[in-house]
């Protein structure tokens, strides 16, 4: 059963935010630290200020509350998404899903573009958001490939695309394995390559490698943490509210395009979803059981890469495992695309899903 779902957050747990805020235990800070030890303490106090007093989560659930929100549960697990179906009855259906520490908030500047061309699903991944924690094992890549091989038929899709970035990407192309006879194509903004020294490749290709080995080698302690011991770290980011804000926001401070103009409500907002969903730990728990190395994916595939993504992915590599059909190196942005560049984005993906190939 897919039911209607409107956000409505009790005051209580505002209240409670506020409270938290007020008291939040500050540590000490070298002189002159900058980034050396880590998130510096002035933005921190900084953000977390403005979130306990000026930050109005209640203006921002109205303007979410504008999209039609919907629940339904798959597989023992409630999935909430966004459905926006295109004033064109024949429109493609597109899937969009979201990655870590993501949500289903970083389509929304893309949502009403794309929908112009397609009937638009936007999940948050079980664990997340409004879908709420997971309580039990396996709540993996394929697993929720599977789910949304489930809800796209719920929907009444029988042909649709799969877009995403991050793990998104990941579910995307699992997807595509999942249900190769309804899945038309992915598309992803976000492709690891592994180095494979039996691939010839040019000199950018040869650099782009050259930081995929120092990311291997030097694996960041979020992930680390994430991967190893997600319940551990989950006490203290459920715990804590400027915990929860600094995991998050040091992640959009390394991986955003420098020239990006990502606001401090549209990060509050995104923070503010993970802290008053207590899904700290639950979406953490996707590092420890997502699988490693590339997804197998029988359907045609259309990669964008971000200059100032964690990684950018190499072509010949790439085209190894994927029937790569379209490539575009964007001028701009980072991880995080939808939010980053959205007009770059919706137009790669019209090309790739609606324009015919050359």
């Amino acid at each position: 059963m897919i039911k209607p779902f409107r956000i409505a957050v009790p005051r209580a747990d505002l209240d409670d935010l506020t409270d938290r805020l007020a008291r939040t235990r500050w540590p000490n800070e070298v002189t002159d630290a900058g980034w050396d030890y880590g998130f510096p303490l002035a933005r921190l106090r900084e953000l977390a200020e403005y979130w306990r007093t000026g930050y109005d989560w209640r203006a921002h659930e109205a303007e979410l509350n504008e999209l039609p929100h919907f629940t339904t549960e798959i597989d023992g697990q409630n999935i909430h998404f966004v459905h926006v179906r295109s004033a064109n009855p024949d429109a493609l259906a597109l899937i969009l899903t979201h990655g870590w520490p993501g949500s289903f908030l970083e389509f929304l500047d893309v949502i009403e573009p794309l929908s112009r061309d397609f009937h638009v699903v936007v999940p948050s991944i079980p664990g997340y958001g409004f879908s709420g924690p997971t309580h039990e094992r396996g709540w993996d890549v394929p697993r929720i490939a599977r789910a949304w091989a489930e809800l796209m038929d719920r929907l009444g899709y029988d042909r649709y695309g799969a877009q995403g970035g991050d793990f998104g990407s990941g579910i995307s192309l699992a997807l595509g394995a999942a249900a190769p006879d309804r899945v038309v194509g992915v598309h992803v903004n976000y492709l690891p390559t592994r180095p494979d020294p039996a691939v010839e490749l040019s000199a950018t290709d040869a650099a782009r490698v050259d930081k995929i080995k120092h990311l291997m080698a030097n694996r960041p302690p979020y992930q680390t943490l994430q991967a190893l011991t997600p319940q551990t770290i989950g006490y203290a980011l459920t715990d804590s509210p400027v915990g929860q804000l600094v995991w998050i926001a040091e992640r959009f401070a390394h991986w955003t395009d420098p020239a990006s103009t990502i606001t401090d409500d549209r990060l509050l907002t995104g923070v503010s979803l993970y802290w008053l969903t207590a899904t700290a730990a639950s979406s953490a728990r996707l590092h420890h059981d997502a699988p490693r190395g590339g997804q197998p994916c029988p359907v045609p595939v259309g990669v964008a890469v971000l200059p100032h993504d964690i990684t950018q992915s190499v072509r010949p590599l790439a085209e190894r495992l994927y029937d790569v059909r379209h490539w575009s190196e964007f001028p701009r942005g980072g991880h995080f695309a939808a939010l980053e560049v959205p007009d770059l984005l919706s137009a790669d993906v019209r090309a790739f899903f609606l324009e015919p190939e050359e």
